[in-house]
């Protein structure tokens, strides 16, 4: 049997990162991520995986994102009892990670349960619950960069700085053959950026069989900007929403971008290029999260004075719900930091609905915005949007910051794969949508023949060789359809819908018209019904 590549996650799309790697003597994962964005991808994380857990050997895990691992509690919950190989820093910062996404899970669905109870609905149960996670944890395995471990029957792995994230690791694979050399395969996980705050820039082997790339920015340069044109930059922006005299609200992703934030805002607030204002991070994962870099400020890049910034008085976390609320009853300029950084979970949605509505209010999209999510929706414009089931109309100033992202551009990507060269057989484009998937294949033509770059849609499968692969089909169904994975999806469309109906409504002249617009609408569902 040769070696077996499967794609079940960030194909088509940015999340759900799960790639299986199938030996006549082994399998094993690389990541098994939580998929965001649209409810058609969510929903994923709800059914059955495309394999048996009970029939993996181990996972190896490139970082803490919770679209990269956010699934590892579902999978021992449902039988997987093997290694989960990673580094130290990903060990810390999953042990509060992982129980926070179980504790959202349970928390929304207590929610939904109780609406689901008044609207004579069945209840739902949590993907996977805090003492999953807990039982998950007990599997981790430590794991050194630049050291081979083996993590199955003839495969060894070793991981390298990918520069994205505290502990975050590209993971360099070599599978024994049967009477030849090994086959080497690469995954990048995410690749950092070249002027990435607290973290060193990303690494890797040379002269590879295949190489399993991301391509979230693959499309799109950012301006070349150094870490101190950045935090001026930021600072610019900041002094905007000082002018409006109102809060700064900041969707942020807990782990890394929170502390970038406010290494820069400490050192602006310090020099007096920004006034001193009372930053809230508002996210218990934040809090914890922050501590864990702490402990890491020897292995991080400038970790002086991110101590200095988490002990400054103008920092202020926040745990107890009462608090979270109490910060809205605030006036003037603040600042608020909270997750989810794509705003489909977490604290944030309280402070989108406490402050969309106001026209002093600012809101600062500080990173990638997948398709489907409200952070998108927001970026794209939405004048009115839905959250919690609770019409919000939309008349902050919404605002997107992208110089933080933990991801290379466009040529930061290519610049890394040149770097991996020769790349003798492929070259795996996931972790894009479709427009940065593109971008990147286009950007590598000069380097690969077209052929040997390819687009894999969820759950295909390859074969590999020493002398090349090809498509391999697999028994069973995809879970989901290539063309709904990045995209918007009926939900999108209902909530759009909804809105757009009440407006309409509400926007006739007096009750005969608001009358006349619900027959026409009354008409038109009773004629789909026919």
């Amino acid at each position: 049997m040769k070696t077996l590549l499967k794609f079940h996650g960030a194909a088509g799309g940015v999340t759900g990162s799960c790639y299986e790697i199938e030996t006549a003597r082994g399998r094993i994962l690389i990541d098994c991520g939580l998929f965001q964005g649209s409810k058609s991808e969510r929903e994923l994380n709800y059914g059955a995986f495309p394999f048996d857990p009970a029939g993996i050997d181990a996972v190896v895990l490139t970082h803490a994102h919770i679209d990269h691992g956010g699934l590892l509690p579902k999978l021992v919950k449902q039988g997987f009892s093997g290694p989960i190989h990673t580094s130290v820093p990903t060990i810390d910062l999953c042990s509060v990670m992982l129980p926070d996404s179980a504790h959202i899970q349970e928390t929304e669905v207590e929610q939904l349960n109780r609406r689901n109870a008044q609207r004579g609905r069945p209840a739902v149960s949590p993907i996977y619950t805090q003492q999953d996670a807990a039982s998950c944890m007990t599997l981790f395995r430590p794991a050194g960069f630049g050291q081979w471990i083996v993590v199955a029957s003839g495969i060894r792995a070793r991981l390298w700085n990918a520069g994205h994230l505290l502990g975050a690791a590209s993971v360099e694979l070599e599978i024994e053959g049967e009477d030849g050399p090994p086959l080497r395969l690469l995954f990048s996980g995410d690749i950092g950026p070249s002027q990435k705050l607290l973290q060193m820039p990303p690494e890797g082997p040379e002269g590879i069989d295949y190489l399993v790339c991301e391509s979230t920015y693959g499309d799109r340069d950012r301006p070349e900007v150094s870490r101190e044109q950045r935090r001026s930059m930021l600072g610019q922006e900041v002094l905007k929403a000082v002018g409006q005299d109102g809060p700064l609200i900041i969707p942020s992703f807990a782990v890394e971008r929170t502390q970038e934030l406010l290494v820069d805002l400490f050192m602006l607030m310090q020099a007096g290029t920004l006034p001193s204002a009372p930053i809230f991070v508002d996210s218990p994962l934040a809090t914890r999260a922050s501590a864990i870099f702490e402990r890491h400020a020897s292995e991080i890049e400038g970790g002086e004075v991110l101590q200095a910034a988490l002990r400054s008085r103008d920092v202020r976390f926040t745990e107890t719900v009462e608090q979270s609320k109490a910060i809205n009853r605030l006036a003037g300029f603040f600042i608020v930091i909270a997750a989810s950084g794509m705003c489909d979970a977490g604290r944030i949605r309280h402070h989108l609905k406490a402050n969309l509505w106001r026209r002093n209010a600012t809101v600062m999209l500080a990173g990638f915005q997948a398709q489907g999510s409200l952070g998108r929706i927001l970026l794209d414009g939405a004048q009115r949007v839905r959250i919690q089931g609770e019409e919000i109309e939309v008349k902050a100033a919404i605002t997107l910051f992208d110089l933080y992202s933990g991801h290379a551009d466009a040529g930061e990507l290519v610049n890394w794969v040149k770097a991996r060269m020769p790349v003798r057989q492929g070259v795996f484009l996931t972790h894009g949508e479709e427009a940065g998937l593109n971008g990147l294949r286009q950007g590598l033509s000069g380097e690969l023949p077209p052929d040997r770059i390819v687009i894999p849609r969820i759950d295909d499968a390859f074969e590999l060789s020493l002398h090349g692969f090809r498509p391999v089909e697999l028994n069973g169904r995809r879970r989901l359809q290539p063309e709904r994975v990045g995209r918007l999806d009926w939900h999108n469309d209902l909530s759009r819908l909804l809105l757009d109906i009440t407006q309409s409504v509400n926007a006739a002249a007096d009750e005969r018209g608001r009358a006349a617009t619900i027959r026409r609408l009354r008409r038109a569902l009773d004629t789909n019904e026919a």
